[in-house]
């Protein structure tokens, strides 16, 4: 078997998916819990150890994202995916698209927050834009498992 020949193996969830996509799955399901966990720290005023979880649970988001891509570009991506799913293939699309659009505007805004997080503090902003990163990590959550059950259940 070749490094990445494990990806494609059936997944352990199961359902159609393969392997990676279980795999992704289960982070986007508790990526919520791991960042809520982190801003418990920041409301306990644990804020040099909140810091570093949310810089730690970004980065570790940022490369699932990569280990992700790399298993829809080599299995075929959404087409290949939706073949075997009795959803209609323009729903499914519908609800991708905004998936997509979600975590792209939830990743930069967390990246924003994290990058900025000294100068937000003065402004007294960080609080803000760390519940706009919050409800966005839910949503992105919530769509990805949607996006999932749409491709590998129905």
């Amino acid at each position: 078997m070749s490094n990445l020949e494990y990806m494609f193996q059936t997944g352990f969830l199961g359902t159609r998916a393969p392997f990676f996509m279980d795999v992704v799955t289960l982070i986007v399901a508790l990526l919520p819990l791991l960042v809520a966990s982190a801003i418990f720290l920041a409301r306990v005023k644990r804020y040099k150890l909140h810091s570093y979880v949310q810089i730690f649970i970004f980065a570790f988001s940022v490369i699932v994202l990569g280990y992700f891509e790399t298993g829809v570009r080599m299995m075929g991506g959404f087409d290949a995916f939706m073949q075997k799913s009795s959803v209609s293939y323009n729903y499914a699309f519908i609800v991708l698209i905004f998936h997509i659009a979600v975590s792209i505007i939830t990743i930069i805004i967390w990246g924003m927050a994290i990058f900025m997080a000294k100068k937000l503090l003065r402004q007294n902003k960080h609080k803000k834009i760390g519940i706009i990163t919050f409800s966005g990590v839910v949503l992105t959550s919530l769509t990805g498992i949607w996006v999932y059950f749409l491709m590998f259940v129905y």
